[in-house]
């Protein structure tokens, strides 16, 4: 039993995850994931879901249904401070501007139903790393950092 166990398991495979963030208003989500993050439209159905990418990432939009805003997401790509530039000319809403940890150099964006979205790159060698910023854990999702944290003065 345990073989054709191994061997179904095997012969199952996963093609990749693709979150499904609820938001209030299908339309300002995909105006603001394609005007200001740069995704295109995949397909829509009108008033219930749409599906954005911008080149291997996919995020699905469900207008009132499938989850909870302040979900975050991490996307990988090849240059976090690069897209900070390009998102912080659109006015995109950053909560985060590139900043080195160990594991990447990341830019954090929030979009229109306070879902937050990690973008991160290979970390910097040549810098120091930064310690996680704190006040993620205490503020509520859109206010302000208690004691007037903020990115610039949580990191190392």
């Amino acid at each position: 039993m345990a073989g054709s166990k191994a061997t179904t398991a095997a012969a199952t495979r996963c093609e990749g995850a693709i979150p499904i963030l609820r938001v209030r208003s299908l339309q300002v989500s995909i105006d603001y994931y394609v005007q200001m993050l740069g995704f295109e439209i995949d397909w829509h159905a009108p008033g219930v879901i749409a599906s954005v990418s911008r080149d291997n990432a996919a995020i699905m939009l469900c207008e009132g249904d499938q989850g909870n805003p302040g979900t975050w997401l991490w996307i990988g790509v090849d240059d976090s401070a690069a897209l900070f530039e390009e998102y912080t000319a659109k006015g995109a809403t950053m909560r985060l501007p590139p900043t080195n940890y160990p594991w990447a150099c990341e830019i954090h964006v929030e979009d229109p139903d306070h879902h937050v979205l990690r973008f991160g790159s290979e970390p910097k060698q040549d810098r120091p790393y930064a310690a996680w910023v704190a006040w993620y854990r205490i503020s509520p999702p859109h206010g302000p950092a208690p004691g007037g944290a903020s990115p610039e003065t949580d990191r190392a």
